[in-house]
């Protein structure tokens, strides 16, 4: 791929974004959401999830593999507990849409614990954890995703990357968010190691003979987090979004590429918390704050100038791509720009794009 890169304004972007995925038949009000949450990535420098996923979701849009328009529907399933049926819409969409009943339940009850059912790709969970710290609740979220990493010890793939993500309100300036795959890295970062013709780490990912490789295109399995602990977080994850809503669990949930003309039927949950059923609020928040304010007077290590506390980084670059544009690559920009609905290069490859 070109490795030359073009600033681009968010706005922009955004506008670019939305035509392709509603050319692709995705309808506006949709096509606006996901625009926004790939644009958030975008900015944030979690360009796993941004603007290079779009060729993707308009192949799976234009096949038939997102429901166009679903029937969603909030059932209650106890006082502090539903399921967010998402019959395998856009899963950005379905997942924005769901924050409305969290939150009611959160704040009317003190905890709201809700699993989206049969949705397609969630994106970055950073996007609706911010959106519930703003609304001074404590949120934890997990979601399944493509069977793609070798377990400890094994030599096949078996779980996905699983991510976890936290996020909790601050008396000043945006909420601490942070959102972490349970594998040494993310798969989107080797689509974006692919997109800009990078190597990658040899820790991250081994070949198909389960040798630690560099090149992005000869992955094959990705490696757990910290070996057995990152697996074993993996397996919980799979275990709350996946088995406990009823959906596909390990090795039999959906690949990403498998059938373009199906849905997912991916597995999502969130656990949130209003913390002043613990604690008054400022209080809370105040003490949020000071334990920033402390990591921040940590003496750095050598070859460090800063400590940052868990996510931090992402907010600097948001703040840094708002005011000066974001640096995408030529062909995705040149891409979005085209006629070209989608390239029809992932439908039937393996979970490796390959």
């Amino acid at each position: 791929m070109d490795e030359q890169l073009i600033r681009i304004k968010d706005y922009e972007l955004h506008q670019l974004i939305f035509d392709k995925l509603h050319s692709a038949g995705l309808p506006e009000e949709q096509a606006q959401e996901v625009a926004n949450h790939l644009v958030f990535a975008d900015l944030s420098g979690i360009h796993s999830h941004g603007a290079v996923r779009v060729d993707y979701y308009a192949e799976r849009i234009d096949k038939g593999g997102v429901t166009r328009h679903p029937n969603l529907k909030f059932e209650k399933t106890g006082a502090s507990t539903g399921i967010y049926h998402g019959d395998n819409a856009q899963g950005h969409y379905v997942a924005n849409l769901a924050l409305e009943p969290i939150i009611e339940m959160a704040k009317e009850t003190g905890v709201a614990i809700v699993g989206l059912s049969k949705v397609s790709h969630t994106g970055t969970m950073s996007y609706y954890l911010e959106k519930l710290a703003n609304e001074d609740l404590v949120a934890i979220s997990i979601c399944q995703s493509d069977p793609m990493v070798v377990p400890f010890g094994g030599s096949e793939v078996y779980y996905g990357t699983n991510p976890i993500g936290f996020g909790a309100p601050r008396k000043s300036g945006r909420p601490v968010i942070f959102d972490m795959a349970t594998t040494v890295q993310a798969w989107g970062k080797i689509l974006d190691a692919r997109s800009k013709g990078k190597a990658i780490p040899e820790t991250w990912a081994v070949d198909s003979h389960g040798v630690p490789t560099t090149d992005p295109m000869a992955v094959a399995g990705l490696l757990p987090l910290s070996g057995p602990k990152g697996y074993g977080l993996m397996m919980m994850v799979d275990m709350l979004s996946g088995v406990m809503l009823g959906l596909p669990f390990g090795k039999h949930v959906s690949s990403m590429y498998a059938d373009m003309t199906k849905g997912r039927d991916l597995g999502h949950l969130f656990i949130v918390i209003d913390p002043s059923r613990f604690i008054n609020l400022e209080i809370f928040k105040n003490y949020v704050e000071q334990s920033i304010n402390e990591l921040h007077e940590v003496k750095p290590a050598k070859g460090f100038e800063q400590v940052y506390y868990p996510g931090e980084p992402n907010i600097l670059t948001y703040q840094k791509n708002k005011e000066n544009g974001i640096n995408i690559p030529k062909w995705i920009i040149d891409y979005l720009k085209s006629e070209t609905l989608h390239f029809d290069k992932y439908g039937d490859k393996d979970p490796f794009a390959k």
